[in-house]
């Protein structure tokens, strides 16, 4: 096991080092940014990836069905779900307006997701400001310039280091009054407002089952890309409550998961 603690540029060594080693299957778990990683440090060694855009558009796979390289993996789809989680923003917040987009950008999806962002915004009326933020502190200012712009809600865009920083974001929305926006399950349980992604321990489990494949004999080659089936959306209502803020009812009964 590798861990690079959020410091994207330890990831390549990290790899290298893996390869090196050298391991039978190298996977990948951390997202586009440590997949850029591993397959820049090996082009034999079995890769199993978890990515949150399309691979086959990321240049990870040359096609789902039939990867034709050392990959293959999952696509939980963190950035072809960030227009449903507009969606929901502003079926939550009345009057919802501007929304804010916190992303970090040593995160190879910020080269992609903003432009996606934007158009999903404008087929819903909205308009969007984004900010970038890699450390905690760069983390702390941003929120506090969302505040001083008087937004209504925050889009926090999926990005690993964010996950890891989750006690912190879900601090800050509660001092500025923010509600937010995530990807995973996991920032909502840390006292983030709402969620709306897939369930990242099946995805796990699913990550897993590849490379017991890859080990049995399989070739990472003949493997289909997958995607989770299931997609969850869970509120924190205890979170509403300190932002004064009332969750339709209706939402709360599509939701498969209340934190009360």
């Amino acid at each position: 096991m590798r861990w690079a603690d959020g410091q994207y540029d330890r990831l390549p060594d990290l790899a290298t080092e893996l390869a090196r080693l050298p391991v039978d299957v190298l996977a990948s778990p951390g997202g586009d940014v440590a997949t850029v990683a591993s397959m820049a440090a090996t082009k034999t060694i079995p890769i199993v990836f978890m990515v949150g855009r399309d691979p086959v558009k990321a240049g990870f796979v040359a096609r789902l069905n039939r990867p034709g390289g050392n990959a293959t993996g999952l696509n939980i789809l963190t950035s072809e779900l960030a227009a449903k989680r507009l969606e929901l923003l502003r079926d939550l917040v009345p009057n919802i307006g501007l929304v804010g987009v916190l992303v970090n950008p040593n995160n190879p999806n910020a080269a992609t997701d903003p432009q996606d962002l934007q158009d999903a915004a404008a087929a819903l009326g909205l308009k969007l400001s984004f900010l970038q933020a890699s450390t905690p502190d760069e983390i702390t200012v941003a929120f506090a310039t969302f505040a001083a712009q008087k937004l209504k809600a925050v889009l926090i865009n999926t990005d690993p280091y964010y996950l890891g920083r989750r006690d912190q974001l879900a601090e800050l929305a509660a001092r500025h009054s923010l509600p937010a926006i995530y990807s995973l399950r996991e920032h909502v349980t840390a006292g983030g407002l709402i969620s709306y992604g897939a369930n990242l321990v099946e995805a796990y489990r699913l990550l897993g089952g590849f490379a017991g494949r890859i080990l049995r004999g399989a070739k990472p080659a003949e493997i289909p890309v997958e995607q989770p089936t299931k997609y969850e959306l869970t509120i924190n209502l205890k979170a509403a409550r300190a932002l004064a803020l009332e969750i339709p009812p209706i939402l709360q009964a599509r939701a498969d998961e209340v934190i009360e």
